[in-house]
């Protein structure tokens, strides 16, 4: 890993060319993308069908190969162990707890004139929920991904998955039975967002498109961005630890290790007031990287991107966190929640030496998708907000009508809008 010193005049320069990355988008993975969409906004079924098995291997005949029921996300759930069946419910139950503390509800108050104003929440109808498929098997995805949606009211959750070579994973379809997934396709890539984006024969058309994927995911999500609303088109897995010393340094080696072990292109940095301290973590990590069986990810991940920065206190870490803006920060520190309020950009802040970000990812209940890349600075969180939207409500009284036609005609004057002034107008009495 990096070594950075904040006391060094070149340290600035040294944290911005660790923190870039390249987001440019691949010109010729949006030409392959644009084509795929508008073949699949064309022939609908037929183009779904014929990608899946060319990308994916599947010999699907028709769609209804490619369709899951529930009859099928229950049978998945029996045939997996009792422990794996605990922890899905255990893990949906605390999630679908900590997200029903953030449901908007509507609100109306009345003026001295007695108009009445105020916003009306409501769910969305239709979602869609994108779990990647392939090498690794992403249950927590499904549910947090479809549990905020359940929460929010929404009635339709439609789920897409690919499965290489028609390898289906029973975790993954078992979370989405435990999660409340209304139906599943198993199908992949950019022609699935594609078709809950505009919609086949068969898929319905959603609202909303939310969850990960690789590059081809990510250029579709932002081709149909506009037709549906998404999430956000998430980068590299991040990790920030600040530490005081008072952890072991196994433990903090092992959450750098966390996130490491994503992909070669993940971020972990550890910042630490003490030299002494920031050894024995690399100690810990010489010997423990021997432990990992996907050590090669992770020393690729650590010698690209990593780094473990001296800081002279904690207020100057916390200082370089905020502009950092990562997507986990762990402040394993004494009294956390008093620096926690230091702490003004981080998608999730893990406060306190027993708190490991793994848990977050899994079980704890706020959602582990977060952004990434240092857009913490301006987004938040996926949430049942994302699944709700507002629609503001206006019922003026003919007292207020008086007073407000008037203040509306002299602005609507001023911009040459007759018709908007006189329809205020007519509702005078004088």
């Amino acid at each position: 890993m990096k070594k950075l010193d904040t006391q060094s005049p070149d340290f600035q320069a040294e944290l911005k060319a660790l923190l870039a990355f390249e987001t440019a988008q691949n010109p010729e993975i949006d030409r392959i993308v644009a084509d795929i969409c508008a073949d699949v906004q064309k022939r609908g079924d037929a183009a779904l069908i014929e990608y899946t098995n060319r990308f994916d291997g599947t010999s699907a005949q028709t769609i209804d190969d490619l369709i899951l029921t529930q009859d099928d996300l229950q049978s998945a759930f029996e045939r997996l162990p009792e422990n794996i069946q605990t922890a899905l419910k255990t893990a949906a139950r605390r999630v679908e707890s900590y997200h029903k503390h953030q449901k908007m509800e509507s609100w109306t108050y009345e003026d001295e004139d007695g108009t009445l104003l105020g916003q009306q929440i409501m769910p969305l109808d239709r979602v869609g929920i994108y779990v990647p498929g392939g090498k690794a098997a992403y249950p927590s995805s499904v549910i947090m991904n479809a549990m905020p949606a359940h929460v929010a009211g929404v009635k339709e959750i439609i789920m897409v998955v690919p499965t290489p070579k028609g390898e289906r994973n029973d975790i993954v379809l078992a979370a989405a039975f435990v999660a409340g997934v209304t139906k599943v396709f198993t199908v992949g890539g950019a022609q699935a967002v594609a078709a809950l984006a505009y919609g086949t024969e068969s898929v319905p058309q959603v609202d909303k498109i939310t969850g990960p994927g690789n590059a081809f995911v990510a250029a579709a999500k932002r081709r149909v961005f506009g037709v549906v609303g998404i999430d956000m088109v998430a980068g590299p897995s991040e990790i920030l630890v600040i530490a005081d010393g008072t952890t072991p340094a196994d433990w903090v080696a092992m959450d750098l290790f966390s996130q490491a072990e994503h992909d070669e292109i993940a971020q972990a940095i550890l910042i630490g007031t003490s030299q002494t301290y920031l050894d024995e973590v690399q100690t810990a990590m010489n010997r423990l990287i021997e432990t990992m069986p996907r050590r090669a990810i992770i020393e690729a991940s650590l010698g690209n991107r990593g780094a473990m920065i001296l800081a002279k206190d904690l207020d100057e870490a916390c200082e370089i966190a905020n502009y950092i803006s990562p997507e986990h920060l762990e402040l394993s520190v004494e009294n956390p929640q008093e620096w926690a309020k230091k702490i003004r950009h981080a998608g999730a802040i893990f406060m306190g030496r027993y708190t490991s970000e793994s848990l977050g990812d899994y079980c704890a209940g706020p959602n582990h998708v977060l952004p990434t890349s240092r857009t913490a600075r301006f987004s938040s969180p996926l949430g049942t907000y994302d699944f709700q939207k507002r629609s503001s409500l206006i019922q003026v009284s003919e007292q207020g009508a008086q007073k407000l036609g008037k203040t509306a005609s002299v602005l609507a004057h001023g911009e040459s809008l007759t018709a908007h002034a006189r329809a205020a107008e007519f509702r005078l009495k004088d």
